[in-house]
């Protein structure tokens, strides 16, 4: 029993059309990419350097220890001093997001409850990303990323 004949014209249409899927699967997996990027961090990373490491000492100066954790439909975080006190801050927000998109990137209106800055979530299980920005008593910006995993 013979099977049929492998020509050259089969095997260019076998190669074409594999290469025909790799190249759409690149095209549609770049377009992806592309399409969900959040953007730039700053213009110029060159001035942003001048910068960066008298920012870090200041920030490294203040002393605090920084945390948070999703409760429920909220988010508390906790700014605490060298003395172990709650911090009171000069101005506080933030920008919950995932870390491959802005899509799902949510504005948080932080209040102080005594010990601790709390704003209300409602967040889809997997990891965030909080990108939180304040300004100590003394003027001193801070910012830090802080990962947070949602059950």
């Amino acid at each position: 029993m013979m099977g049929k004949e492998f020509t050259g014209r089969k095997m260019l249409v076998l190669t074409v059309s594999a290469f025909a899927v790799i190249i759409a699967v690149n095209l549609v997996l770049a377009w992806q990419a592309v399409s969900t990027f959040p953007g730039l961090e700053v213009r110029n990373s060159y001035v942003a350097s001048q910068s960066f490491d008298r920012e870090r000492a200041a920030q490294q100066a203040l002393g605090w220890e920084v945390s948070a954790a999703i409760e429920g439909e909220r988010l508390v975080l906790s700014i605490l001093g060298p003395d172990a006190a709650p911090v009171r801050v000069r101005e506080i927000g933030g920008t919950l997001g995932r870390a491959t998109s802005v899509r799902d990137d949510r504005i948080l209106a932080f209040s102080f409850d005594g010990s601790a800055y709390v704003a209300p979530v409602d967040l889809a299980s997997g990891y965030w990303h909080l990108r939180l920005k304040a300004v100590a008593p003394d003027g001193t910006a801070f910012r830090q990323r802080i990962r947070l995993y949602v059950e």
